[in-house]
Formats: C-alpha cells, structure tokens, sequence
C-alpha cells in the first residue's frame, strides 16, 4: 500500500499506562492461559499468540511481530492481529508489503544505533547496553528504555515486547509462554500446521540469555519488575523470578 493510516509518533505511546501488564508469548505452556479470565489486565502479544485472543472479545493493547515472512506464513492469524488489536508495532516496510490496514494505532518500529563514540565515554540513561566493548555481539545487548530511540532485538520478539512495555509506562510485566523451548511446539500448532522457523537453540546463549541477564542486572528495580509465569521456561528464575498462578493475585 502507499499509504499507511493512523501512523502514530511513538511519544504518543509513552508512560501512558502503570501497574501490571501480560506478555503472551507461543511457548507451550501457556495452552491453559486464558486472557478472558484477566481481560481488566492490559496485554501485549505477539506473531502466532493472537490466536489466544481471536473470539474472546480481549483486544491487545499491543501487538508486534518483528519477522516479516509471518503474515505469509500464517496469514490468517497475521489478518486478526491487525483486525482485533487497540495497537501494532511494525517495521515500516512490512506494513508497506502488507494488503492488510491496521484497525488500530500503528507504530513504526526501528533498531537501536550502534555505539557511539560519545557513549565510550558515559552511561546512557535510555538506552542501557553491554559495557563489554571488547566483543561485537555483546555490543549489540541491551534494553531500550525509549522505543522511540529503537530497540533491542535478542532473536524473540518477547524481548521487544518487554521493552513495549517499558516504554508504555507499566511497572510490573508477567511473561507468559515464554518458554523458549525449539523441540516444543508453539501452543496453537499442532500436526496439521505449517510451521513458521525457529532459531531459539542456535541464539539462546549469545543473545536471548545475555539480553534477560542485563534485564535482571541492570533495569528491573524499584520502576520495573518482571515475573515469569512459565514453568517450563529456559530463563533461570534467579534471573527472571517464576510464579504460579496462585501468587498473580499478589502482583496484579
């Protein structure tokens, strides 16, 4: 399309919320997670988890997908997220390459710069990175504070949406479905589904885990807690704390 409606600045989005907020990732274990159940708790979602609020009458407060080849692989469910959610957070040209129009608010999405040579010498307070300077890929760790300066990408876009959810104002976010787990099917394919790719294995060390460590060392605090519903999860809970769902009452 040439033209794409209702592009917002994402200054609009930012601290416009507070309190707690659901993360639902595709891992498996969040099959039993109904979002019906918590609908007075916003959520951010994302790729094939859109599934989990199609018929439900929950609309996402967000919605992202960061691989491009999605809404051709799975192109019905790519077409509810568009359909259902108050808000989608997109590359430009994905959106462009798309005959789908947003219902919602629409955000354009872009990567946090490289290091500059200002910040060599000083601690960014918005974009939090790896200091450790002596390795390319750690460069490329870290934790956007202000999406507006670009994001962060750890190879899962569950990592986005934590930074979504920053940005957004929220002080406390529960993941769920964020398992992380490559030989376990997301919770909506099953045998008769064509299945989008997956390098969760080959990133897990490098990027995923390093990205959730500088979360746990150096941005969860007194402004932002993260919990981790999933049970099944390859984060260890001494770096992303895990609850059941008996202990979400204390924290929503």
């Amino acid at each position: 399309m040439s033209c794409i409606p209702n592009i917002r600045d994402l200054d609009e989005c930012r601290n416009i919320q507070q309190g707690t907020v659901f993360i639902i990732a595709s891992g498996a274990s969040a099959k039993d997670f109904h979002p019906e159940d918590f609908a007075h708790v916003p959520m951010i979602t994302m790729n094939g988890a859109i599934s989990k609020f199609v018929g439900t009458g929950v609309k996402p407060f967000f919605y992202t997908c960061t691989d491009r080849d999605f809404s051709n692989q799975q192109p019905e469910l790519f077409s509810q997220a568009m359909l259902i959610s108050e808000r989608v957070a997109l590359w430009e040209e994905h959106l462009r390459a798309s005959s789908i129009t947003p219902s919602g608010e629409v955000f354009l999405l872009s990567k946090a710069p490289k290091l500059s040579w200002t910040e060599l010498m000083g601690e960014d307070k918005e974009l939090i990175r790896n200091r450790n300077f002596l390795s390319r890929r750690n460069r490329r760790i870290g934790f956007s504070k202000n999406l507006k300066r670009g994001f962060f990408d750890a190879r899962t876009v569950a990592y986005l949406a934590l930074q979504i959810a920053y940005h957004a104002g929220f002080t406390k976010a529960v993941m769920v479905g964020v398992d992380l787990n490559q030989s376990a099917r997301r919770f909506y394919e099953d045998r008769t589904t064509d299945l989008s790719p997956c390098g969760l294995d080959q990133h897990f060390f490098t990027r995923i885990l390093p990205s959730f460590e500088i979360v746990s060392e150096k941005v969860m605090g007194d402004r932002f807690q993260v919990y981790n519903l999933s049970n099944a999860s390859r984060i260890p809970s001494d770096v992303i704390p895990q609850i059941s769902l008996n202990e979400l009452g204390h924290i929503i």
